[in-house]
């Protein structure tokens, strides 16, 4: 918003484009060297990715996760699936859209139950 320091910004400095002339950088990578260590220092593999289901959160969104991980996003909605319909979203049927194994998916539908919320009547309160 201040025009005196657009100004400055885009105005050029003759002395330093000068020094910028002068230098001169010559870079080369370091021979290599093969050693023999056998195979065990090989590179490890890149990690397979996946796109994400993504949820209501726009761009706070994870948009990529490893294969056999998922976001909270996805976490939530398949342990809510599974509540409201587990004869359609079986622990095998969420492995395959999720890919994650079946293992873990029967540990994450046994151990994690997501809460239900019941309010009670104002007559019963008191009963309580």
């Amino acid at each position: 918003d201040h025009p005196e320091i657009k100004e400055d910004i885009y105005r050029k400095n003759d002395r330093l484009l000068t020094f910028l002339k002068d230098v001169y950088v010559e870079s080369r990578d370091p021979p290599v060297q093969v050693k023999d260590g056998g195979d065990e220092h090989l590179p490890c593999k890149l990690e397979e990715k996946r796109l994400t289901k993504l949820g209501n959160l726009g761009d706070l969104d994870v948009k990529k996760v490893s294969k056999g991980r998922i976001s909270i996003v996805e976490a939530l909605t398949l342990l809510n699936n599974h509540k409201l319909n587990p004869q359609i979203w079986t622990a095998e049927k969420i492995a395959v859209e999720y890919s994650l194994e079946l293992k873990e998916v029967n540990s994450l539908l046994e151990f994690f139950i997501p809460f239900t919320v019941q309010e009670f009547p104002k007559e019963t309160k008191k009963a309580i």
